[in-house]
C-alpha cells in the first residue's frame, strides 16, 4: 500500500512538472516568427445582430502578439454591453475596449470570464472602471491559487512592462448553475459547468436572442484541445453542452464561428482517442514516460499546436486514468 501511494505521489509530481513545463513552453513562443501587434491587427467580426467576436491568433503567447491568442466576445443590448473574456494582456484588453467604442457608445456593464487562464483574463484591468466581473463560482479560488504563478511564468513571454500592468481581478458576481443577465431586450444565459472539464471553472454564455454561444475553452476548433481539468469530465460535459439551444458557437480558440452542435465533433473525437489510447497503454503495462509519446498520435495531422500541447494532455490523461 505504501509503495502504491508513493508511486501515485511521484506521478502527481511528474504531472505537475509537465504542466509547469507546458506553461513555460507558452513563453517559448517568443522565439517564434514576429507577428504584428494587437494594436495593428485588432478587428471585430459581427457574427449575429448585436454579437461580435475577436478571433485571436492560433499561436503561443509571445511579446509580438501580446497574448492575443484567445477568442473574445462582445454582446450589445439596448442598454448595455457584456464582454466575454478580455485577452492575454492589458494591451489586448485596451484594444478590445477601443473596438467596443467604435461599435457603440453604450457602457460595458459586465465582464464575463469563462475560466482562469491568462489568455482570457490578463486584459481585465482595461475594464476595471465601472464593470461588474462575472464568473464560475470556482473562479475566485482558481485565480487565487494560480494567479501569482501565471504572472511569474508569463513575465518572459510578455515582457516585464506588460506583466506590471496585469491585475488578477476575481469576479464579484458568481454563477453556481445558471444565471441570466439582461442587457436590455437581450438575455444572456450563463452556465457554470461541472465536473472539471477544460478547467475546474468553465463557464459558457448563450445569447438567447440570436442563439450565439460563446463557449470559452470548452470548445476548440482547429487548435488542439488543452486538458487542464479532466479528460473524463470533459467527455461527460460534452453531451450536456450539445443540448444548449444554440445556433452557432464562437469557440475559445480557432479563427471561426461554427454551426452548433456539429462544432463539437472533432473535439469529442480527439478526447475519445486520448482516453482510449491511454487506457490501452495502462492495460498493457506501458510506463508513463514511454506511453506519452504514443498517446493521441493518430490525431497529429488534424490540429494546430499539436506537438506543443498533446504531450501535456497525454500526461494529464495517464495520471487520471491510471486510477480508474
Amino acid at each position: 500500500m505504501i509503495g502504491r501511494r508513493r508511486r501515485h505521489d511521484l506521478r502527481c509530481r511528474y504531472r505537475w512538472l509537465v504542466w509547469l513545463v507546458g506553461m513555460l513552453a507558452i513563453g517559448a513562443g517568443a522565439l517564434r516568427a514576429q507577428t504584428p501587434s494587437p494594436a495593428q491587427t485588432f478587428s471585430m467580426r459581427q457574427v449575429a445582430d448585436g454579437d461580435y467576436a475577436h478571433f485571436g491568433q492560433v499561436a503561443l503567447t509571445n511579446r509580438s502578439n501580446a497574448g492575443d491568442i484567445a477568442n473574445l466576445g462582445v454582446i450589445v443590448g439596448r442598454d448595455a454591453v457584456a464582454v466575454v473574456d478580455t485577452g492575454g494582456s492589458v494591451q489586448v484588453g485596451q484594444a478590445l475596449l477601443g473596438a467596443i467604442h467604435a461599435i457603440t457608445s453604450k457602457p460595458v456593464r459586465y465582464v464575463i470570464n469563462t475560466h482562469e487562464h491568462p489568455d482570457h483574463i490578463f486584459g481585465n484591468a482595461a475594464f476595471e472602471a465601472g464593470a461588474t466581473f462575472v464568473g464560475h463560482h470556482n473562479l475566485p479560488a482558481e485565480m487565487q491559487k494560480r494567479g501569482s504563478f501565471y504572472l511569474g511564468s508569463f513575465r518572459d513571454a510578455l515582457g516585464p512592462k506588460a506583466i506590471e500592468q496585469v491585475r488578477i481581478i476575481p469576479p464579484t458576481l458568481l454563477v453556481t448553475n445558471d444565471l441570466t443577465l439582461d442587457l436590455g431586450g437581450r438575455r444572456l444565459r450563463l452556465t457554470a459547468w461541472s465536473p472539471a472539464a477544460h478547467t475546474d471553472c468553465d463557464l459558457t454564455v448563450l445569447d438567447e436572442t440570436t442563439g450565439v454561444l460563446f463557449s470559452g475553452d470548452l470548445v476548440f476548433l482547429r487548435h488542439v484541445p488543452v486538458v487542464d481539468g479532466s479528460v473524463l469530465g470533459w467527455l461527460s460535459v460534452l453531451p450536456r453542452l450539445a443540448k444548449l439551444p444554440a445556433r452557432i458557437v464562437v469557440p475559445g480558440h480557432g479563427q471561426l464561428a461554427a454551426p452548433w452542435p456539429q462544432a463539437l465533433d472533432d473535439e469529442q473525437r480527439y478526447l475519445t482517442v486520448l482516453a482510449g489510447d491511454t487506457r490501452r497503454m495502462i492495460a498493457a503495462g506501458v510506463p508513463m514516460a514511454q506511453a506519452i509519446p504514443q498517446i493521441g498520435q493518430s490525431e497529429q495531422g488534424r490540429w494546430a499546436l499539436f506537438d506543443d500541447y498533446n504531450p501535456r494532455n497525454a500526461t494529464a490523461a495517464f495520471s487520471e486514468l491510471e486510477w480508474e
